[in-house]
């Protein structure tokens, strides 16, 4: 004779027992994904605009460049240098990539556009308004970035704390500037913006121009 067994139902409290579990699980993933993965960033600044506005929000890809450099015509966030914040305890820019390690950026061609390598940028996502728009660089320049160093900038050219205002400030204490106080080391990287996810109504991929295409290797 076989014996029918019924399953026994689990008591009522069975899962406000296990509420704390779940909880504390739900929280260990969420901070390994801000740690290691993915991070959400609020834009303080014009620096950006229109590209970025003020109080956007963008998802930053943490973990893309554990597997490679940044490239050009990417949205980096980086650690920024002491001497481009003042900030003992470190402060996180967002600006795009110009030049990469042995790069020759230079402003500025016929048509005032930036050249990397003889190539000229087409840079739509430069500032404008009212039918103004900013100037490619408000100076001109010559400079080679050093290895394992990127030039950065601001899609808002005359709003940014840049690679070419700390070039311009390196020339006040030297005639010949210092290329690497105007230039960020690779490894200050934190990662790529790639959508700016709030207010719902700017949520867009940060995509590469296609004019970063043609750029040859220097």
């Amino acid at each position: 004779m076989i014996d029918e067994q019924t399953d026994k139902p689990k008591p009522r409290n069975s899962f406000w027992r296990e509420l704390p579990v779940l909880l504390g699980v739900a929280v260990l993933v969420a901070v390994l994904v801000r740690a290691f993965v993915l991070q959400t960033f609020y834009i303080p600044s014009p620096s950006m605009q229109h590209t970025l506005d003020i109080n956007d929000r963008v998802l930053v890809n943490k973990l893309v460049y554990d597997f490679r450099d940044p490239r050009r015509g990417e949205i980096l966030v980086f650690r920024a240098p002491f001497e481009w914040s003042n900030n003992p305890d470190g402060e996180d820019f967002i600006k795009r990539v110009i030049g990469v390690g042995g790069d020759r950026v230079v402003c500025c061609d016929a048509q005032d556009r930036l050249m990397v390598n003889g190539h000229s940028l087409d840079e739509p996502y430069i500032f404008s308004e009212n039918g103004v728009r900013d100037r490619a660089a408000d100076e001109e320049f010559d400079i080679t970035v050093p290895a394992g160093r990127l030039w950065v900038m601001g899609d808002h050219r005359s709003a940014s704390g840049d690679s070419l205002e700390h070039w311009e400030q390196s020339k006040s204490s030297n005639p010949e500037g210092d290329i690497n106080l105007a230039t960020i080391p690779v490894d200050s990287a934190v990662g790529r913006a790639f959508t700016v996810f709030w207010p719902l109504d700017r949520a867009k991929w940060l995509s590469v121009p296609d004019s970063y295409d043609g750029v040859p290797n220097s």
